[in-house]
């Protein structure tokens, strides 16, 4: 009995109806073509049932097709929450989603690949063999070796969040000074004088900056002094830190959380203790995800267009895969205040 025929090339230009050559352009990873006719040879792709050869198509592009996210910690963990906090931060599906709104339509894959301290070696050794095209890094801690690893290795590669220090490698990021003091600008217009701060890690760079963007607001409103306590940017590390605070200054009145997840936290601590949000004290969190529309009261927040963010950060990796040889790049976001209930 005669096997069934294999669907080609040509049947999935006949679908889509476009030429052979932009169907192969597309497959090939050829990026100067209309994203509209990306959707329609894919589309067809799906639709015929054909089987782009990847061996083949590696071999003339010298290219994946997949690029990695990358998500790195440069500490080891033995009960491992830093895996699970992967998956239970809104922060992480909005760069995921972000991410896709730009490669998908180029038919371009994203991998994801979580690395400890003693996977850094092997990740970049993946990357420079051709593993992935190149690799969109969330890297953590401030003493995170992997980014200047990248660098060094001349691995194409896109940070989230700027470095700790001085490489040469392209990021996005937020003006999250500028953030923080949107949030202390707020709480002092409402009247709130007893003033306290929930900060993130004091070894990541973004929770460095919305720490001293709050204080600098803060003391050119004349608060010298601002009483803290540090979360690791979860719920209950926010919850714990503003139970703490209300023991050491109970007629505080207003929180600033360095991200909704803690501020989330603070939320349910000042309910616990019988203290109205925001009659009693004014919250706000950083971010604007989801966590802070589904809070009660709804959140006061920082919008963090983190969606946008990793979308820029997949177009300049796209760029840099094509030109490796181009400058260095970054793009800094502005934040807003997002005004609902709690502050």
């Amino acid at each position: 009995m005669q096997s069934e025929r294999l669907p080609t090339l040509e049947d999935v230009a006949r679908v889509a109806g476009v030429s052979r050559s932009t169907v192969s352009r597309v497959i090939n990873g050829i990026r100067n073509v209309d994203p509209q006719l990306h959707e329609l040879v894919w589309s067809a792709v799906d639709q015929t049932g054909y089987v782009p050869n990847l061996l083949a198509r590696s071999l003339v592009t010298r290219r994946t097709g997949t690029i990695a996210l990358v998500v790195s910690d440069s500490e080891t963990h033995d009960d491992d929450p830093f895996m699970s906090r992967f998956f239970s931060d809104p922060y992480f599906g909005r760069v995921v989603g972000g991410l896709m709104s730009v490669l998908r339509p180029l038919g371009v894959q994203l991998a994801l690949r979580m690395v400890g301290p003693d996977g850094h070696k092997p990740l970049v050794g993946d990357l420079r063999n051709g593993q992935a095209d190149g690799a969109v890094i969330l890297s953590l801690p401030a003493n995170d070796p992997l980014p200047g690893m990248l660098a060094d290795a001349r691995v194409p590669a896109v940070l989230i969040g700027r470095p700790a220090s001085p490489i040469p490698i392209s990021y996005v990021d937020l003006a999250n000074e500028t953030g923080a003091a949107l949030a202390a600008d707020r709480l002092v217009e409402r009247g709130c004088r007893q003033l306290a701060m929930i900060s993130g890690p004091a070894e990541v760079p973004a929770s460095v900056d919305r720490d001293s963007g709050f204080r600098r607001a803060l003391a050119r409103h004349g608060h010298a002094w601002v009483p803290q306590r540090i979360g690791n940017f979860t719920q209950d590390s926010g919850e714990q830190a503003m139970r703490a605070l209300l023991a050491a200054q109970p007629q505080l009145d207003g929180v600033f959380a360095a991200n909704d997840l803690m501020a989330l936290g603070a939320l349910l601590a000042l309910r616990d203790a019988g203290r109205r949000v925001p009659e009693d004290v004014a919250v706000i969190g950083f971010d604007d995800s989801s966590a802070a529309v589904a809070a009660r009261p709804a959140l006061t927040t920082v919008r963090h267009p983190l969606e946008d963010m990793a979308a820029e950060a997949a177009r300049l990796l796209l760029a840099r895969v094509d030109n490796p040889t181009a400058p260095v790049a970054s793009i800094i976001y502005e934040p807003t205040l997002v005004v609902r209930q709690t502050a």
